[in-house]
């Protein structure tokens, strides 16, 4: 019953977190006007928070890596809470500037520790839900929390959803301080050498899974209302229809995949969110004007998507058990440099083309070439004995 309450905090830690990195996506217009900057300008607020949370996360997850997870979880949460309050009361720029990076860090070593920790409060063979059940309060703040916090924003203030953001937090540190059991941390392997796990090809190249993963998904979900729009024909009034219905599929997907991780094995699942990723994003442009056809394959795809990352994560869990958070921290970071290059590459081709309609298949492609680093993994762990990465106390990684 404690695992499970401890579980719960962890999950909503998740959303809390999530809910901070995407809500500010839909604020930008306040943000511009109330601080007298242009749209660019506030967009560079999502480009910190991404930065920081790329770069931050697998250094403060490299030092402490022997720090108790319940230490850090708490700490993790408390510089959150710093960070929504710095934000809350900014009235400049450069203020909201620094709150973001503060928060984006921060976030990160939540949601690393998050992941790695839901995995050690359940047994071996409980692994992949409990990963499932952290990814689902991710998607959760995508489906409910960015809305609400829009609407917090609508009836008073952008600075109000972050005071919302820190309330919440605190509710959520004083149960974590009273409820959550002691975690230990990874093992005892020296700064230098723990980043020796890049140098095993079983995690090298499932990085190079993730990084795939990531650019395709990017690169279609910054697009898509674009194209469904202008594609597929869907109405305005519809739209938040469409991603009240996308966004029920993610979390579907999100369960799915934890569950199906402890059923099928990390590999079957991986392989399948991918291949039929994969495969809905090569159809679409197929299906120009054929709207019912394509918000079907559309939800099919976040589906799949949302199933697959828990199976991800858990796979890197199991390649190294002893350095789970160091891994999952740098698989933060190349996920996170997958979201910019995807968004970029899918602005580039928009202007070379003219068009939205080809981004699909440019997604598709790199989802398949994802796909293929992944069973260059697999491949390479089954020769190793199936046991991945294994740290000892002298740094042999």
């Amino acid at each position: 019953m404690k695992s499970n309450m401890a579980l719960f905090l962890i999950v909503l830690g998740a959303f809390v977190t999530g809910t901070a990195e995407l809500v500010v996506g839909g604020i930008l217009k306040m943000i511009s006007d109330d601080l007298n900057v242009s749209i660019g300008a506030a967009g560079q607020l999502i480009t910190a928070y991404s930065l920081a949370f790329a770069i931050g996360t697998p250094i403060v997850v490299s030092f402490t890596s022997r720090v108790p997870r319940k230490t850090l979880t708490i700490a993790s949460l408390a510089v959150f809470i710093a960070g929504s309050l710095v934000a809350a009361v900014s009235t400049g720029y450069a203020v909201l500037l620094l709150s973001r990076a503060i928060l984006g860090v921060s976030s990160g070593v939540f949601a690393v520790v998050a992941f790695s920790a839901a995995a050690k409060l359940v047994p071996p063979e409980q692994t992949g839900r409990a990963v499932g059940m952290v990814s689902f309060g991710v998607s959760f703040s995508t489906v409910v929390g960015v809305p609400l916090g829009v609407l917090v924003a609508g009836w008073w203030s952008w600075q109000a959803i972050f005071l919302l953001l820190a309330a919440l937090s605190l509710v959520v540190l004083a149960a974590m301080i009273r409820l959550l059991p002691a975690i230990e941390g990874d093992a005892n392997v020296p700064f230098k050498k723990q980043f020796a796990v890049l140098r095993n090809p079983v995690i090298l190249s499932g990085l190079f899974l993730s990084f795939g993963f990531s650019t395709s998904s990017s690169l279609m979900n910054t697009y898509m209302v674009p194209f469904v729009q202008n594609v597929l024909g869907l109405k305005p009034a519809y739209l938040s229809v469409l991603l009240l219905v996308i966004g029920a599929f993610g979390l579907a997907g999100s369960r799915a995949g934890g569950v199906g991780v402890d059923r099928w094995g990390t590999r079957r699942a991986v392989s399948f969110g991918m291949l039929a990723s994969a495969a809905s994003l090569l159809l679409l442009p197929a299906l120009t004007n054929a709207l019912l056809l394509g918000v079907g394959l559309i939800a099919v795809w976040t589906f799949a998507m949302s199933l697959a990352i828990p199976a991800i994560l858990t796979y890197f869990i199991q390649q190294a058990p002893q350095s789970s958070n160091l891994v999952l921290g740098l698989n933060t970071s190349v996920l996170h440099l997958g979201v910019a290059v995807g968004a970029a590459g899918g602005g580039a081709i928009a202007d070379a083309a003219g068009t939205v309609l080809y981004h699909p298949l440019a997604a598709g492609l790199i989802a398949l070439a994802g796909f293929g680093a992944g069973l260059v993994s697999f491949s390479l762990g089954r020769r190793r004995g199936g046991h991945g990465l294994k740290a000892k106390q002298e740094g042999a990684i």
